[in-house]
């Protein structure tokens, strides 16, 4: 634990450095938007409840679904999408206080203004404003806790914060990932809602000492969380690095690990993007935000392709590539040597009791049985594949996060699951992987694809075209049980499946 621990606070300068450089320009343009126009729905009571209205619906979409929806609005990942979730998200408090304040000043005060000769904008900046500032900055305040904890969830849209110690921690059974990460968030909140506290009071007081203090401290957390940020930019100098995409599952951090490893050994630098959905890391490769990754034949075929029929195995990875080449200029490099196909799973002890053993056993006992899958499988074609070719109905559908679906099953949550042919954890669980006679899921082989840009650099070709034939369905599965079951690092079992690669290109030559 402690060297897992370790592992983690050395990423933590750069991650909190992304978070807060995410989370303060957030904040900060939610106030530029929302103090001018607090102001202006002052003046015009007409557009207050329409403006407050707007901004309520916003705060009640879930933060990860308005992180997630401005992906493909914006058609990109990464920074740009969390930056305006994130401002939409910040402007309810604000706008709200900030109204609230200046309607709160005693009309008597504002009758005496007006008496001596001030002027509206005069009233505004010297009277109005100064009299509502405990209100305005206890909305800052509110606002500034919600965007910090927000911001962990932009990791599944590209954007760096501290949800990449969270998000990989769950998926990879690494409870010291989480810690770190949720701590780390905490920690940061508490800092900047306690010194924002402290402008609260120096308002209330009209304290210029305690305000000033507060502004010097806000700089130097602002400072000094942002060097390690300015210090990496410095250190990749004008080098641009190789952006390695990876889904949300084990496999993929260990793969995505694996060819990042494989470019920095060519002496390319690499960086990786962790957590991504489908649909959005292969519009993020297509696009030229990613570079490469790793995906399965099956997903490019049904999700991407929108393909029903089922061909043979080389004929569908020959349709793929030259599809992906003329509709997309993606390069397919070539397959991995491994398949992880979607499966449906049960317990030894289901399958012994209902004497099920393969998805036609299932369908007649599907009615009195409860699944559980990934929060993409029910809505994915292999899904609506397998009801229609054996008629699957079953008594509950559930849907959980990849890394508790297995224990789902293993505490009887759930009788079935959607399991992953390479998932070290079939054994572990002593779990069986249905027979599918019909052959309703297409073949699922590990495929490398490069995008437009990407497969114009020779160099970084021929980085990665060791890894092509060199992983076997065994070595996979040994490789993602030294995470998930044996609770080792990513990083440990991404070099044990590069040592195991390297056997097996030496033994084919």
């Amino acid at each position: 634990m402690s060297e897992r621990v370790l592992a983690e606070l050395a990423l933590l300068p750069v991650t909190l450095s992304h978070h807060l450089l995410l989370s303060l320009s957030a904040l900060t343009t939610g106030i530029l938007i929302c103090f001018p126009l607090a102001v202006l729905i002052s003046r015009v009571k007409g557009l207050q409840w329409p403006a407050l209205t707007v901004a309520s619906v916003v705060q009640t979409i879930p933060g990860l679904a308005l992180l997630a929806l401005m992906v493909p609005l914006l058609g990109q990942i990464g920074f740009l999408p969390a930056f305006i979730a994130l401002v939409l998200y910040s402007m309810l408090p604000i706008l709200h206080n900030t109204l609230t304040g200046i309607l709160g000043v005693d009309p008597a005060v504002i009758e005496a203004a007006r008496g001596i000769g001030m002027t509206t904008f005069q009233r505004l900046l010297r009277v109005e404003l100064p009299l509502a500032a405990p209100v305005i900055i206890a909305g800052i305040r509110t606002s500034t806790v919600w965007v910090v904890g927000t911001a962990t969830l932009a990791t599944p849209v590209g954007a760096t914060s501290l949800g990449n110690h969270i998000f990989s921690g769950l998926q990879t059974q690494n409870p010291a990932a989480v810690i770190v990460g949720c701590l780390a968030a905490a920690a940061l909140a508490v800092t900047l809602d306690q010194l924002i506290r402290l402008l609260e009071n120096a308002a209330r007081r009209r304290s210029r000492r305690t305000g000033f203090a507060a502004v010097a401290a806000l700089l130097v957390v602002l400072i000094g969380g942002l060097t390690p940020l300015i210090s990496n930019v410095r250190g990749n100098g004008a080098l641009t690095p190789v952006v390695v995409g990876a889904k949300t599952f084990t496999e993929q951090y260990v793969l995505a690990e694996f060819l990042t490893l494989s470019l920095r050994q060519a002496g390319l630098p690499a960086l990786s993007k962790m957590s991504l959905g489908s649909t959005i890391l292969f519009d993020a490769l297509a696009s030229g935000q990613v570079d490469c990754y790793i995906d399965y034949s099956g997903t490019i075929w049904a999700n991407v392709m929108k393909r029903s029929d089922i061909p043979p195995r080389a004929v569908l990875l020959d349709e793929m590539t030259h599809w992906l080449e003329d509709n997309h200029h993606v390069k397919l490099l070539g397959s991995l040597g491994f398949e992880n196909t979607y499966a449906l799973a049960i317990s030894e002890e289901t399958s012994e009791k209902q004497k099920i053993s393969s998805l036609l056993e299932l369908s007649g006992r599907a009615p009195v049985l409860r699944i559980g899958s990934d929060y993409e499988f029910f809505g994915r074609p292999e899904w609506l594949a397998l009801k229609a070719k054996y008629g699957l109905q079953f008594a509950e559908q559930r849907t959980f996060d990849p890394s508790f679906m297995y224990e789902a099953i293993r505490t009887k949550s759930v009788d079935v699951i959607s399991a992953y042919s390479t998932d070290g954890r079939i054994a572990d669980y002593k779990l069986l992987v249905l027979a599918d006679p019909l052959g309703a899921l297409p073949p699922y082989d590990a495929v490398l694809l490069l995008s437009p840009d990407a497969a114009k650099r020779p160099a970084l070709i021929a980085a990665l075209a060791p890894v092509i034939g060199a992983i076997s369905d065994h070595t996979m599965r040994e490789t993602n049980k030294m995470v998930d079951v044996e609770r080792r690092s990513v990083t440990e079992a991404a070099m044990f499946l590069r040592e195991a690669a390297k056997t097996v290109k030496a033994q084919n030559q």
